[in-house]
């Protein structure tokens, strides 16, 4: 057995959650690649990351950005952070981004009206001239879960209800 704490646990969201995040693909296109979503999954015992795998097809030529819906939600016990980074190799090869640089993934998102869904927004960032290739089902995303602490005078009470800026409102 291991000695980690098993403390989280990725899903798929809904459909109809799924669908929301495109705007330019059929519904049956969507069902399609909605069907073929893969958990986030570790490639080895010793791997900190989990991998979250393309939804479909991606090029990227040089300083060109993309918005996927990855369909992934994840429940994670409170007091730990999912933080996200492009998976090395596309980070060295092809200067692959994170717009956000981190992405943060709380554990109440999951609870989000969105049923936390998680995106991620890339761009090439090349300055090689060189295009991204990533085929579906492929890992472009690594996730790695983080406890955290607070400090002593810490008296939150908020509750969350969405994603990006939400918990500044």
């Amino acid at each position: 057995m291991d000695n980690f704490k098993r403390m989280a646990r990725f899903e798929i969201v809904s459909f109809e959650q799924f669908k929301a995040g495109f705007d330019n693909k059929s519904e049956e296109e969507i069902k399609v690649i909605y069907d073929a979503l893969k958990l986030p999954k570790r490639a080895t015992k010793g791997s900190a990351g989990y991998d979250f795998y393309a939804p479909f097809d991606i090029t990227l030529a040089p300083g060109e950005t993309i918005k996927i819906p990855t369909g992934i939600r994840v429940y994670m016990e409170e007091n730990y952070v999912l933080k996200l980074y492009p998976r090395s190799g596309l980070g060295f090869k092809y200067r692959l981004q994170l717009n956000n640089t981190v992405g943060i993934i709380d554990s109440d998102y999951y609870y989000s009206d969105n049923e936390g869904h998680i995106f991620a927004k890339v761009t090439n960032d090349s300055n090689e001239n060189k295009t991204v290739e990533i085929k579906a089902s492929t890992g472009f995303m690594q996730g790695i879960f983080v406890e955290y602490g607070i400090t002593f005078d810490d008296d939150t009470t908020s509750i969350r209800n969405g994603g990006f800026g939400s918990t500044t409102k």
